[in-house]
């Protein structure tokens, strides 16, 4: 055989070749992975901090923006001192949440947090009347009120608002805004001209909410 025909591979020239085969594998499968897990953090962080502005600059649907008079819904037979009840209200996909505090108080909020649409909670072990508490950014709002307590939520929740009938039984009739009272909130979706509402008795269209130049 002469010396400048080509030699056959031995065995630690195969398993030098394989070695390398394999490390460039690797190397590519890392190198696709890598991109792949910082094109999915890259897309959830930029989905995230999306829907933080628009949950902040009101472009998400929130409770209580309806301006039509809303359903009227039985959301529990009873609710006793202590207890709290998570319900959708107005829509089935908008979460809300009841509560009783123990001087017979009964309350009805969204349970969305006005800051980045995390689920609210009622914690009725803290304080003297309980909060109503964001887990996902430490996010605290007063049971009574629905004020912000603590946290970085900008503003308050919005409220259901429930009227409980006489055999014990409690309703959702209507929703009011952040800073909303339940009686303004009732008045703009179902008419300024409403007895206790300022519109009435002022000659307002029946069923039609007053413009504020003709509120007396």
């Amino acid at each position: 055989m002469s010396v400048t025909d080509p030699q056959p591979p031995t065995a630690d020239t195969g398993a030098d070749a394989a070695r390398e085969a394999l490390h460039d594998r690797i190397s590519a499968d890392s190198l696709t992975t890598r991109r792949d897990y910082l094109r999915i953090v890259a897309t959830v962080s930029g989905g995230l901090a999306v829907g933080g502005v628009a949950v902040a600059s009101g472009i998400l649907h929130r409770h209580g923006d309806a301006e039509g008079a809303t359903e009227v819904r039985k959301i529990a037979d009873r609710i006793e001192p202590g207890e709290s009840l998570a319900f959708r209200y107005p829509g089935d996909e908008d979460r809300a949440i009841a509560l009783r505090m123990e001087d017979g108080t009964l309350a009805g909020y969204s349970a969305v947090c006005t800051h980045l649409a995390c689920a609210v909670l009622w914690r009725k072990d803290r304080g003297s009347e309980g909060e109503l508490y964001c887990p996902c950014h430490e996010g605290v709002f007063d049971a009574r009120t629905g004020e912000v307590a603590a946290g970085p939520p900008p503003r308050g929740l919005p409220k259901v608002l429930l009227v409980e009938q006489a055999d014990g039984s409690v309703w959702a009739v209507g929703t009011a805004r952040s800073g909303e009272s339940a009686v303004e909130g009732f008045c703009r979706q179902n008419g300024d001209d409403r007895p206790g509402c300022p519109g009435f008795g002022a000659g307002a269209p029946t069923g039609k909410p007053a413009r504020r130049s003709e509120r007396t």
